[in-house]
């Protein structure tokens, strides 16, 4: 079982170029992947969604990337010769004006705005890609240990909480045979107090504890709590994602406990009902962070 919630980090180096990817994630319904690349990077996202794609199955992941190229040919320093020879008539007419000294170089007019423009040279693609898969599945491994450690957490959680409210499904099923009968002993002394000595017609009262047995059953509940909470430890155990699949077990328990408590004529059965939905909610909020 893993976690959702992460942090990896890679770095790739290959002849002067350096590229690092961090990774880090937190519980979505499914994978969300969110990255913002410079335009000179634009060549590496589809790979680098393809590579977290490829290991992770759920989870918000913000992608961070950071490059450094230090070759000597990564960038190229360009000259606006046009607007440099309008400098230089500009400054000659208004020295024609003005009279003042000419003091133009090359490196004060190499200095005025716009003239110079530092342009990166063109990347090798196929060694930006080569990098970034480097990288990213570093990044991946790093996170994938978290991502089980914390998972790891989140199954001893689950076990015990299941566990508990198996308990609690326990309480249930030793107590609903007794139900029926108490109600026919407390009606019946109700009845006895109200007509005295009056004779009480017996065949009536097992019709009317018959019918009230029936609408309290919970056997058929009972059974279906049992079955989902049998697939929720399988899950447990499971070697493929199952966040999912979870949640949907998870709300079919608490549609069983509403039915339960929905019948339940007795203090004892609503108690342990409501200790059974207790863990429930705890269990759902569990399992919003399991992959």
């Amino acid at each position: 079982m893993n976690s959702m919630t992460g942090y990896g980090k890679g770095t790739a180096a290959r002849d002067g170029r350096e590229l690092t990817v961090e990774l880090k994630s937190v519980n979505h319904r499914f994978l969300d992947v969110s990255m913002r690349l410079p335009r000179i990077l634009s060549c590496i996202e589809d790979p680098l969604r393809a590579a977290i794609a490829k290991r992770l199955a759920r989870g918000h992941v913000d992608v961070f990337v950071n490059y450094r190229n230090t070759r000597s040919d990564a960038k190229t320093v360009r000259v606006d010769a046009v607007l440099l020879k309008a400098y230089v008539y500009a400054a000659d007419e208004a020295n024609e004006t003005l009279h003042l000294p000419n003091d133009l170089t090359l490196s004060n007019v190499l200095r005025l705005p716009d003239v110079t423009e530092i342009v990166p040279a063109d990347e090798d693609t196929d060694t930006l890609i080569a990098l970034a898969k480097e990288a990213t599945n570093q990044a991946l491994d790093a996170m994938l240990v978290m991502r089980k450690a914390e998972g790891e957490r989140l199954k001893a959680a689950l076990a015990s909480g299941v566990n508990q409210m198996d308990a609690y499904r326990e309480q249930i099923l030793s107590r609903a045979p007794f139900v029926a009968e108490d109600y026919r002993r407390k009606l019946n002394e109700r009845i006895e107090s109200v007509l005295s000595d009056a004779e009480i017609d017996r065949a009536r009262l097992a019709t009317e504890v018959a019918l009230f047995a029936d609408r309290c059953c919970i056997d058929e509940e009972l059974v279906r709590l049992k079955s989902h909470i049998t697939q929720f430890r399988a899950y447990l155990e499971a070697s493929e994602p199952v966040g999912r699949n979870m949640d949907f077990i998870v709300q079919e328990m608490n549609r069983e406990c509403n039915t339960i408590g929905s019948k339940a004529n007795d203090a004892e059965l609503t108690k342990a009902v409501l200790g059974c939905k207790a863990e429930i909610e705890k269990l759902r909020e569990q399992i919003q962070n399991v992959e």
